[in-house]
């Protein structure tokens, strides 16, 4: 390896800001290159796994860095970034400083806060990162008595965290079962984020949302955080976090996050900065009334309590850790001015915790919080240095998942495979509890002897899926019939209320208030018990819907069911939207027969008074004024319809639909699953406008089979990736309908994009309009372009604006749009760099185009000698061009005279400069 030279490193393009980086990194020692470079080696991997690779590697390249064409065909991204970052580690300083300055550049082309991050902490920390990375190693130098306690204390922290517990699925014998985190765990995507701040609908729903989003946007549009990353150098506040807020919506996985957390530190793979971690639960503090700091840390680690005051003499050395802000019955105002800064001097509990996160109280040392999103919607949380937010799985973690959760690996391969194969179910997997509902359904189900009943136990909506989770657990109970009715009724009603009153917490006197024998066997298998003081959740915020629904046909009141679908239309925040969709899913009779021996008489009467309720909320959502208001509301309704399963009812409370438009409704996969459901099942609707919907790639794979009778069809501004044109040409395919296709503003460029153009050639294909603006095609792509065109005999409109076709294959493109056969009226080229040799083309194409009539040329670089050419073709009388507009191409005064001549002759052409 050679680190001992950078010759040719700055090109004369490069601005004054990356000549300062560069010469900053100029003055670094090659030890501390080499540092700094393995530190940020995941993060690098991250980016470069999403930067555009050409981009990389033409900036490496101008920088002296020779053989670099071997990447261009590599497929796989991680394996490429993986493969380039350990080459340019190799090759040595140059290398490294070039790698860094190219990114640099990038930077200013590339939208990638997680580029932006680093390289502002590369900038702003350069000199002290090696300081800090040593700290994190090897931690502080300790007196040996408070070595000896910290030994203590890590061995204390290692009992508690080293396993996994979960709850057990039916027909396992014990109540808890416990796995070691190097074998169970999976990792988390954390991004930094404020979403929280504007979450005013279901929050499963919205963090299902966010996590759709996510994966549409490739992850580069997001700051993705790792756990060793969360005290890091913070972009959005410019420091070193001390106060860390983490949010997460029911079953994420903060607590486990939390643990995680404490185990690696223990085990010495984490932040070694912090000589004492303390892991606090607010469920626990809820105990305590007033105490002191010291009380608080002694009665959950009274072994500290000989050092406890030296070890609080270096606050910066301190972590504290509160898990669960949103179970916390303490008041807590971050705002406040009544702080204490005594850690003897007994206080409210919450006011402790305020002071710690305000500074008064220990200043110096850091705080890591979690919370549910809905509790810090209400609070202010300015205070906090870094806020970030669990989104869960991606897919490779799903499957991960279900590979550590099934021992045997065929096992689990079956069951992922028929949860991918359903799209709603396999969504929802981005919640790990939901993953363990799952795996514990299908456990069951995969062991059932009988073909018919294996099928019949295999769920096919998320209402089936609670349905037989509660149904597998009832069966492994001996509980006689009528006492597990009674239990199911009494939690259910309990369950309701906590619903309808945002309460996921219930104490002993709620269970008796709602008759729940809090003594029967049954009540663990469904709800979980805490310590003192003695309260009780659900085993999932979902357990607790599912039942609040299940309710109303397990014990039937006209009037209850009346009153309660009425408040769950009055909550603006969304809370019922889950319970709805369960009221809904359960009026299927196939659905409910799966708990039919605790049924009331009379489900099938709720049943028709939800369906009843569903028809007329539909004809309400006919009334409303067009808005994001009557788009969100038309995407509820089909989810309600969706659970229903009932394709008859949705046929004809539909069939006033020709025209469905959610034009900028963020569409995740689910959304797009329900929605292929209804084009499916509602064949006489034509126009389909998902323009900024977000749908993406997973989206996309849902919808494309059901896209088969459709006119008209818009894709446009939703991100879509060139791999996106496998599906896109199966639409084109298929559908000899179409006639108007719009998929302006997404990135179609790339190898893919020729499966589109042979789908546009297919004899098949009927379409009229094709809209391809702002899709970073480059002249390569005028090739296959022209391709598609050549073979088509109905296109009569193309948008090509807004790309990078200028270049030698443009000639490709012209060639087909100069032919007689060609039956374009109507040509977008605007905004696509065209140079002015490019005017001989362009008059080709009007001379010989029969067909064209119509020719965007906006915003190009036309000013010239070679305007003549265009020029002279607008003029000749036997052209048949009647439109053309030429503004924003530099033209001078004699170029605007000579066009004006044009009009003066020719006053039938309306020319536009």
């Amino acid at each position: 390896m050679d680190w001992g030279s950078e010759m040719g490193i700055i090109t004369q393009l490069d601005d004054e800001a990356t000549r300062k980086f560069y010469q900053q990194l100029c003055q670094y020692k090659d030890c501390v290159l080499r540092m700094t470079y393995k530190y940020f080696q995941d993060d690098l991997l991250y980016i470069v796994k999403n930067l555009s690779l050409s981009s990389l590697l033409h900036e490496l390249n101008s920088r002296n860095i020779p053989d670099l064409e071997k990447y261009l065909n590599v497929q796989n991204r991680k394996i490429l970034a993986q493969t380039l970052l350990e080459d340019i580690f190799q090759r040595g300083r140059q290398a490294v400083t070039a790698l860094w300055v190219s990114l640099h550049v990038l930077q200013k082309y590339q939208c990638s806060p997680g580029l932006n991050a680093v390289l502002e902490e590369l900038h702003q920390r350069g000199d002290f990162l090696v300081e800090q990375i040593l700290l994190d190693k090897d931690g502080h130098h300790l007196l040996p008595e408070l070595q000896d306690i910290q030994s203590h204390h890590k061995k204390h922290l290692y009992e508690i965290t080293h396993e996994l517990l979960e709850n057990n699925p039916p027909r396992c014998n014990h109540e808890e079962l416990s796995f070691s985190f190097c074998t169970r765990y999976v990792n988390l995507i954390i991004f930094s984020t404020d979403h929280f701040r504007e979450r005013y609908e279901n929050e499963l729903i919205k963090t299902g949302l966010k996590h759709a989003e996510c994966l549409k946007k490739k992850q580069n549009k997001f700051l993705h955080i790792s756990p060793d990353k969360i005290f890091r150098w913070c972009h959005e506040s410019r420091l070193v976090p001390h106060m860390v807020l983490v949010s997460g919506v029911p079953g994420i996985g903060k607590t486990t996050l939390m643990q995680k957390f404490v185990y690696d530190w223990v085990k010495g793979d984490l932040y070694q900065r912090f000589s004492f971690v303390f892991f606090f639960k607010f469920r626990e503090l809820n105990r305590l009334d007033k105490a002191s700091l010291e009380t608080m840390i002694l009665g959950q680690y009274p072994y500290l309590w000989k050092e406890l005051g030296n070890i609080l003499q270096d606050p910066e050395k301190l972590l504290f850790i509160f898990d669960g802000l949103d179970e916390s019955n303490h008041t807590m105002d971050f705002t406040s001015h009544h702080l204490c800064s005594d850690p003897k001097e007994p206080e409210n509990c919450g006011q402790i915790v305020v002071s710690l996160v305000r500074k008064s109280l220990l200043n110096g040392c850091s705080v890591l919080m979690t919370s549910r999103p809905t509790r810090l919607a209400s609070i202010d949380c300015k205070v906090f240095q870094r806020i970030v937010e669990i989104i869960g799985f991606f897919p490779k973690q799903r499957q991960i998942y279900f590979e550590n959760f099934f021992p045997d690996l065929e096992l689990a391969e079956k069951a992922f495979t028929y949860v991918k194969q359903n799209e709603t179910l396999y969504t929802f997997c981005y919640l790990p509890s939901y993953c363990w509902i799952i795996c514990t359904v299908l456990s069951k189900s995969f062991q059932s002897t009988s073909n018919d009943q294996q099928v019949s136990l295999l769920p096919k909506t998320v209402t089936q899926l609670f349905a037989i989770f509660v149904a597998n657990i009832l069966s492994n109970h001996s509980l006689e019939k009528s006492g597990a009715q009674k239990l199911l009724q009494s939690i259910g009603w309990l369950a309701e209320h906590g619903v309808m009153n945002h309460r996921v917490i219930f104490d002993a006197q709620d269970l008796e208030s709602f008759s729940v024998d809090n003594k029967s066997k049954l009540l663990s298998s469904f709800l979980i018990e805490s310590a003192e003081p003695v309260t009780f959740s659900f085993l999932h915020l979902t357990v607790q819907e599912f039942f609040s629904a299940f309710v109303y046909y397990a014990e039937y009141s006209s009037e209850k069911l009346q009153k309660s679908l009425t408040r769950a239309m009055s909550y603006p925040d969304g809370r019922c939207e889950i319970f709805l969709r369960f009221l809904c899913g359960l009026s299927d009779a196939s659905t409910r027969s799966i708990l039919t021996e605790y049924l009331d008489k009379q489900a099938d009467q709720a049943s028709r008074e939800v369906i009843t309720w569903l028809k007329n909320l539909i004809l309400e959502e006919q009334d409303l004024k067009e808005g994001e208001d009557k788009k969100q509301h038309l995407l509820r309704i089909f989810f309600y319809l969706f659970e229903t399963r009932n394709k008859v009812l949705v046929q004809k409370s539909l069939q006033s639909y020709v025209r469905i438009d959610l034009s900028g409704v963020h569409m995740s996969a689910v959304d797009c699953t329900v929605l292929a459901f209804i084009m499916e099942t509602c064949t006489y609707i034509e126009d389909l406008d998902l323009t900024g919907c977000s749908s993406g790639l997973e989206g996309l794979e849902r919808l494309a089979p059901a896209l088969h009778n459709l006119n008209y069809l818009s894709f446009s501004y939703n991100n879509l990736q060139d791999t996106a044109c496998i599906h896109l040409a199966s639409v084109l395919r298929n559908n000899p309908y179409l006639k108007i296709f719009d998929l302006s503003d997404n990135s179609l460029s790339g190898p893919h994009l020729s499966d589109l153009m042979d789908a546009l050639s297919s004899p098949t294909c009927r379409i009229e309009a094709l809209f391809l603006s702002s899709n970073y095609l480059q002249d390569t792509f005028c090739t296959q372009l022209a391709s598609g065109i050549r073979n088509n005999g109905s296109l009569k409109r193309l948008d090509l604006s807004n790309n990078r076709l200028a270049g030698p294959h443009l000639r490709d493109l012209m060639e087909v749009l100069s032919s007689p056969a060609c039956k374009i009226e109507l040509l977008y080229l605007d905004g696509n760099d065209l140079p002015n040799t490019a005017c001989t083309q362009l008059a080709s194409v009007i001379k010989s185009n029969l067909s064209l009539k119509t020719l965007y040329l906006y915003n190009n670089r036309l000013s010239g000698p070679h305007l003549s050419d265009l020029v002279e073709a607008l003029s000749h009388p036997a052209y048949r061009i009647q439109e053309i507009r030429l503004g924003d191409n530099g033209f001078t005064k004699e170029e605007i005279e000579k066009l004006r001549m044009v009009e003066t002759l020719q006053p039938d052409k309306k020319i536009y400069y």
